[in-house]
């Protein structure tokens, strides 16, 4: 199953211990060490690992931290990417709030430096021209160059499709993938930038009403439009929000749920049944609060 992610929550109440834990490195003191490809501890079980590694194979390098194993060229650029990767990987384990599954399983994780390379990597594996990085069957490929610095949340976007992968590896629907990926990696990326002393903040975007997809239509996506991109994840993100916000054992529990392949009318009764008896019900709530600004109590939009 692949999730295709092409865009660059309630703020996380992260003690500053789990950053200290993240401290950025030195390069060239702090570096992740190399590890030889015989010496990895897993494989990646993914077709595309071999496709990405026969790219100029010479030039890979590998390493290893707790939870991830990289494949690399250059250690300035993959290290400051494990840290923020381990960082990004405690966030959302604390938001599941649930115990590593059993077997757990390191997921790998391919940095493309250069935009020829990349580009090489999409037509070999037929990725869409305008995808920015891939979760495919627990592994991640990204392209991320020297110097790289942005604001934006696609790496801890990406994090999130691997730990959802280990705990549902037969796959969710894809609204809540890719909802849930945005709402906890936007909080996780303020939190990350704020430890720096940045004044961030989860920026979480508002859909115009009249542009807002049907939830039967949301619901029913395999993989988001591509005459509605922007839309999709937006409106998905929102979603997860409300539900999170209007409730967050319910909506822990909702999602396992559909995790398990529940019929979502059954699953949102049995979760949400005191606040939306129905799909319908659901929507009248929630179209409007999704089309206003961030930082509209989703609790008095929820009882309106």
């Amino acid at each position: 199953m692949r999730f295709l992610f092409a865009l660059l929550l309630v703020t996380f109440p992260l003690v500053s211990a789990i950053f200290a834990q993240s401290a950025a490195p030195t390069p060239g003191l702090n570096a992740l060490p190399e590890v030889e490809f015989s010496r990895l501890s897993q494989r990646d079980p993914s077709p595309l690992g071999q496709k990405a590694l026969a790219i100029h194979p010479e030039q890979w390098k590998h390493g290893e931290t707790e939870h991830f194993i990289y494949h690399f060229v250059d250690s300035f650029v993959v290290t400051p990417l494990s840290v923020e990767a381990e960082f990004h990987y405690r966030v959302v384990a604390k938001e599941l709030q649930r115990e590593p599954p059993a077997g757990d399983t390191k997921s790998h994780i391919y940095i493309f430096q250069t935009i020829p390379d990349w580009k090489q990597f999409q037509g070999a594996a037929q990725l869409e021209p305008w995808t920015g990085g891939i979760h495919s069957q627990g592994s991640l490929f990204i392209q991320r160059s020297p110097g790289y610095t942005s604001g934006g949340n696609l790496l801890g976007h990406e994090i999130a499709h691997l730990i959802l992968h280990r705990y549902y590896p037969d796959g969710i629907p894809c609204w809540l993938n890719e909802g849930f990926a945005q709402y906890v990696s936007k909080g996780a990326r303020a939190s990350y930038m704020r430890a720096r002393n940045y004044n961030a903040r989860p920026q979480s975007r508002a859909v115009e009403e009249e542009k807002l997809i049907p939830l039967a239509e949301l619901m029913a996506m395999t993989s988001p439009p591509n005459d509605r991109v922007a839309t999709f994840y937006d409106e998905s993100e929102r979603l997860v929000r409300f539900l999170a916000a209007s409730d967050k054992t319910s909506f822990l529990s909702f999602l396992d749920a559909l995790g398990r392949h529940q019929p979502f009318e059954t699953a949102l009764f049995q979760n949400y049944g005191n606040k939306f008896l129905t799909s319908a019900a659901l929507e009248e709530k929630f179209r409007d609060y999704a089309s206003q600004e961030f930082g509209t109590s989703v609790q008095q939009a929820a009882a309106r």
